[in-house]
């Protein structure tokens, strides 16, 4: 193979001379390492910040693949439709999200009707997307491409040598031979591959979260809406007003969950995430017909997939989802979107994480081209992401699997856990999505009391789950009731849904004690009843 010292003459920063420090000019200003969502978002945004930025994306890839859900939150979409403007976009080449919706049974031969049923009775809100991820990516970095930003595509990043100061040097590959180029910053926006944070030793799996992913496409699912099932089940199909459909739906075990997303085109995305501690997918000749067969164990997921087949070739499996780098950023460099961490993908956080790490680094390197001091910016970025990675996940993820397979625990969890997300993050993007986006979430005594909180009902979650277990009462109430509710606003009118997973929660503390008196009535003669009170705890 060639190689070369690139040649080619820079643009909108002056000719390629030498100081009088013996340093030369860089080619470009910035240049992304991944143009997926993360990447090619970093790079529209700085380029409507700073139009003569110099910015070039290089992508391994000749085609985008799928990543672990596709469904976008509140947040998300807010950046999605009010930040990068692709509401006309995501209107004519995704679907319209309908909010979340949880199943659960405890027996497989358990009728359709008969499951518990936890969500939405109208239409959302606010806006939401069911999102074929390969046509979104593709769609931004064209987007990126447009706004003037130079792409190498495909193109092979070989070595990344970081000094602290304008003078990062990239060694890439591309059809024509090898080229080392000069820039001012590097954008670690490949991922999970995570190559600065591998690079610099700053990769860290959380190991306290030891979930795994299979995930892929079908055809032939089964309408959930169709004239067939309002003959066969007419109450199931007048309780709700919005279209079950175009929800996310969830089908939901102990240690283990169901995602069910339509997607544009008529094939349907599902995808089982399950903790290795509690839970091991079934054995069969292959992926994706392992997968198949698990969903079909459900009552819920029978009904659907009964007529589904797998689509060949489009099967996935990701082994320790969760992870995060150290350290984001640092004097000529910084990590967005999946190459900062990733936790899980239920509630869809994913992208949320790229939106404010995207807009926050687009903010401070139009800062920096502009001239600007980012001393303290980094600061930041470096100090929060790892408190609002810890707490995002102490909030909402840790040893959740124990009780999401029990109807009760989990629905005061959703009611609690989305009507925490509205106030504390829903409600400050909509509110001002430019300042909302520069402040990373669990953010000072508000982001600490808010981690406190939720940490403190997740684990009495976790403990009543553990009591029902114990006695055989896991999931006995996973049959006969259906919980509709209105959806959640960012207002003041949340405080509805807050009560509702109040009383849940105070319910099932009720529940439980009588558990503790049960198993204290049958306690053998050499435990104590502090013991059994310890184990509650």
């Amino acid at each position: 193979m060639l190689n070369l010292q690139c040649q080619r003459k820079p643009i909108a920063f002056g000719h390629s001379k030498v100081h009088p420090l013996g340093r030369m000019d860089a080619d470009y200003d910035v240049v992304i390492i991944g143009g997926a969502f993360s990447g090619a978002a970093t790079a529209l945004m700085l380029k409507r910040k700073r139009p003569k930025a110099r910015v070039l994306i290089i992508e391994k890839t000749t085609e985008f693949d799928r990543k672990v859900g596709e469904s976008t939150t509140e947040v998300s979409s807010c950046y999605m439709t009010r930040i990068l403007g692709l509401t006309h976009y995501l209107g004519h080449h995704q679907l319209a999200k309908q909010g979340l919706r949880l199943w659960f049974s405890n027996r497989h031969d358990q009728r359709f009707d008969d499951c518990v049923e936890v969500g939405t009775r109208y239409q959302s809100r606010l806006p939401g997307f069911q999102v074929d991820r390969a046509k979104l990516d593709s769609h931004m970095l064209d987007l990126a491409v447009q706004a003037g930003c130079e792409l190498w595509r495909p193109a092979k990043v070989l070595n990344i040598e970081l000094k602290d100061g304008n003078d990062q040097r990239v060694s890439a590959a591309r059809d024509l031979g090898e080229c080392t180029l000069h820039t001012r910053w590097v954008v670690d926006a490949t991922g999970r591959a995570t190559m600065l944070a591998r690079k610099l030793g700053h990769l860290r799996p959380n190991t306290e979260h030891p979930i795994n992913a299979v995930w892929a496409r079908f055809n032939g699912v089964k309408e959930w809406d169709s004239y067939e099932w309002r003959q066969r089940f007419p109450d199931y199909a007048n309780d709700c007003v919005t279209a079950r459909e175009w929800a996310t739906n969830h089908l939901f075990g102990r240690g283990w969950w169901v995602w069910i997303i339509p997607l544009q085109g008529g094939d349907v995305s599902a995808g089982i995430v399950y903790d290795s501690r509690i839970f091991k997918i079934p054995q069969g000749p292959s992926l994706g017909q392992r997968l198949h067969t698990h969903i079909l164990s459900n009552p819920v997921g029978r009904e659907i997939f009964g007529a589904a087949r797998v689509i060949e070739g489009d099967v996935h499996a990701l082994s320790m989802l969760p992870y995060h780098s150290e350290k984001v950023c640092g004097q000529g460099w910084a990590a967005v979107g999946d190459a900062a961490g990733f936790i899980d993908p239920l509630y869809s956080s994913g992208l949320d994480f790229c939106s404010y790490t995207s807009y926050y680094v687009a903010d401070l390197l139009a800062r920096s081209v502009g001239g600007g001091d980012v001393t303290d910016q980094l600061r930041y970025y470096n100090e929060q992401y790892p408190t609002t990675y810890r707490y995002w996940f102490e909030s909402l993820y840790k040893d959740k699997y124990y009780y999401m397979g029990d109807a009760d625990l989990m629905s005061a969890a959703l009611l609690l856990d989305v009507s925490s997300y509205y106030l504390g993050l829903v409600r400050g993007v909509y509110r001002d999505p430019e300042c909302g986006f520069l402040n990373l979430p669990f953010t000072g005594f508000p982001g600490r009391f808010a981690r406190n909180t939720m940490r403190f009902y997740g684990r009495r979650l976790v403990a009543l789950a553990n009591r029902r277990w114990a006695t055989g009462y896991y999931g006995k109430r996973n049959a006969c009731w259906r919980e509709l509710y209105d959806g959640f606003v960012p207002d003041i009118r949340i405080r509805k849904q807050i009560r509702r997973g109040l009383l849940r929660w105070w319910k099932c503390e009720l529940i439980n004690l009588g558990l503790m008196l049960r198993g204290r009535a049958a306690m053998p003669a050499n435990r104590t009843s502090a013991t059994v009170a310890t184990e509650a705890w």
